[in-house]
């Protein structure tokens, strides 16, 4: 059988939050599931360090796993803390800011149709 979800070892007990380290003035992600009808990946964002307005083609729920995050949604600006969540929905501008070093699993859904 195909391995659906990868970058990861099978049947082993996480912290999700560790399977992406900070490095000063980056962002670090590792993808854990691409395609359609969904994306997972965990990202590391160090302060200050940023992803710029886009918009994407499916709905996309951040779970910010530590830290402080900003999320701007349309004109709407968010302040997200550890166990926090939002959705961003597709086809709306949306950015993400460190206000402090943080870390976020997140998750896009796509339409199949």
């Amino acid at each position: 059988m195909k391995k659906l979800i990868k970058n990861i070892d099978l049947s082993k007990k996480y912290e999700l939050a560790s399977l992406v380290d900070y490095q000063e003035g980056k962002v670090i992600s590792r993808t854990l599931a691409q395609g359609r009808p969904l994306s997972l990946t965990v990202f590391a964002f160090d302060k200050d360090e940023e992803i710029s307005s886009h918009t994407a083609s499916g709905d996309a729920m951040v779970v910010i796993l530590d830290g402080t995050a900003e999320i701007t949604i349309g004109e709407e600006k968010l302040v997200l803390t550890k166990g926090e969540t939002v959705v961003m929905p597709a086809g709306v501008p949306h950015a993400l800011l460190a206000v402090e070093q943080f870390k976020m699993l997140l998750t896009v859904v796509f339409s199949l149709e």
